[in-house]
């Protein structure tokens, strides 16, 4: 909770939502640790529910959503404390395509509004698609940081991870 309160948001790989509470309820969940009132907490949450698409669903149960609202549900929840660094392990992973498509459009918007947002996946194209820079670890080291451009021309991130036949 130190790491929020200094403004850091974060996005775990797993499913981090309270299964048996509604959709509604999970957002309220993380807003009742703030210090608001009643009346900023429910708008809050459904300034959250509307950014994200999601209030049409508000009194679903969460063990009930498909893999794309169940990320948004957790992308909203991270965004409860207002951060200025958002972090995304493997945003896209358990979701169809279509909601891998929705996913990358609400990074490129927050990314638009200000919030700074560092992303780790494996998922390469859907990932250097979407980012100003990236950085390939290996071994536990950086070993070649860059554009998309570079990175895919790059003969060390072809060598270590794109392979030699990988096209964008």
């Amino acid at each position: 909770y130190k790491r929020a309160r200094l403004g850091m948001g974060y996005l775990p790989q797993e499913e981090s939502i309270f299964r048996k509470m509604t959709v509604e309820q999970n957002i309220m969940a993380i807003l009742e640790t703030l210090p608001l009132s009643k009346t900023e907490r429910r708008n809050r949450c459904d300034q959250l529910l509307h950014q994200f698409g999601i209030e049409r669903i508000a009194k679903n149960i969460a063990l009930t959503l498909s893999g794309g609202e169940k990320r948004r549900l957790t992308i909203a929840r991270s965004l409860v404390t207002r951060p200025k660094l958002l972090m995304l392990d493997e945003p896209f992973s358990g979701v169809d395509p279509i909601a891998v498509y929705d996913v990358q459009q609400i990074i490129v918007n927050l990314r638009k509004s200000g919030l700074a947002i560092m992303i780790t996946d494996h998922n390469v194209r859907e990932t250097l698609s979407i980012v100003d820079r990236a950085y390939l670890i290996y071994d536990g080291r950086v070993e070649s940081e860059g554009t998309k451009d570079f990175l895919i021309n790059d003969p060390i991130s072809r060598q270590l991870y794109l392979g030699e036949r990988f096209k964008m």
